[in-house]
């Protein structure tokens, strides 16, 4: 499943470096997460780095999105390749 930012997000900073597929950029209100981007740090850490930081709680799973843990690999891997690595 991809992430989501909420309404909550109080625009801190401290998510969008956090992300190794760099999923995260600056909407026109606040941060938000491409879901094509976003594979919940599966392939780079045990849990997602920006939910970890995130000092609101505001970043939550995207309804919209819906991914197994297989899935999520699968996402990695082809960002992967896709960055030549």
């Amino acid at each position: 499943m991809a992430l989501l930012i909420t309404d909550d997000c109080i625009n801190c900073d401290v998510c969008e470096p956090e992300c190794p597929n760099q999923a995260i950029s600056q909407a026109e209100f606040i941060y938000e997460i491409d879901p094509n981007k976003c594979t919940e740090c599966v392939g780079h850490f045990d849990a997602a780095q920006c939910v970890q930081v995130c000092p609101v709680a505001c970043i939550v799973v995207n309804p919209e999105h819906k991914e197994n843990r297989e899935q999520l690999m699968e996402k990695y891997k082809n960002l992967m390749a896709a960055h030549g690595r």
